[in-house]
């Protein structure tokens, strides 16, 4: 670690994964630069998890997909806390639908919330690493999904931009490894959050499991905090799939449990 704090953009932080680790950079010392749609949530996220620190955690509330939102997140971690190290790309929307049915409105959310925000946002950060001529430590974390390495039902817009995010981090390492930047992704299987913690999904992700239960957010964001840190210095291009080994053995979930 350098002796100033770090600086991290986390995207999709409000709750989730997105949340646990941005409370992970936290405890480590970062300051962090936090995006989700809801203000409202943001705030009340850094009053109940980050005890009000206003000081070291800064809100940007707004769609991803907007470049001024992108614009407004870098440009925040640099006047606020004087250099960006860390962005984590976390934003991302499902959408559960059969191919045949899937209508162009519902192609556009996915691929532009999952993967055109993330082009941009990744852009946006190089750009200011060069820029502000940031030699400290460099790391970008994409999300992928085991979705993008396993065929899934309903699921073929949202599989296809998630695979894409996996191949984004492996073949930037061509051309961000001069800059001394490492850019990798994580993978998540199932994993127990605000939106699938029921008993029903609890019950069947533990069948189909191999370890025998789905993830909970911290064992997603230990996985992270990982390959961001110095730890990982020799890491870069990969694609971490964590899913207690569902994409080793892919049993098939019923569709609306999934």
């Amino acid at each position: 670690m350098t002796s100033s704090p770090l600086t991290s953009i986390i995207t999709g932080a409000a709750r989730g994964i997105g949340l646990e680790i941005a409370k992970g950079l936290y405890d480590l010392g970062h300051n962090l630069v936090l995006n989700d749609v809801d203000d409202q949530e943001l705030e009340l996220c850094i009053q109940n998890r980050f005890a009000g620190d206003f000081s070291r955690v800064a809100i940007v509330a707004g769609n991803i997909k907007s470049i001024e939102v992108i614009k407004s997140l870098i440009n925040i971690a640099y006047d606020r806390f004087g250099q960006l190290n860390y962005v984590v790309a976390n934003a991302g929307v499902t959408s559960f639908n059969s191919f045949i049915q899937c209508t162009e409105d519902q192609y556009d959310q996915v691929m532009d919330t999952n993967l055109k925000a993330t082009f941009f946002l990744v852009q946006a950060a190089v750009k200011s690493f060069e820029d502000q001529n940031i030699t400290t430590e460099k790391a970008i974390l994409l999300m992928s999904s085991v979705t993008g390495f396993q065929a899934h039902g309903q699921l073929t817009a949202y599989a296809m931009s998630k695979a894409a995010l996996a191949m984004m981090a492996k073949n930037l390492v061509a051309e961000l490894s001069p800059l001394g930047i490492r850019i990798n992704a994580i993978a998540p299987g199932a994993t127990l959050t605000e939106r699938t913690s029921n008993d029903e999904y609890i019950e069947t992700w533990s069948k189909l499991t191999p370890l025998g239960r789905p993830a909970h957010t911290k064992q997603i964001a230990d996985a992270a905090l990982f390959l961001l840190s110095e730890k990982a210095s020799h890491i870069t291009g990969q694609t971490l799939i964590i899913d207690g080994g569902w994409t080793s053995m892919s049993p098939q979930p019923p569709m609306e449990i999934s």
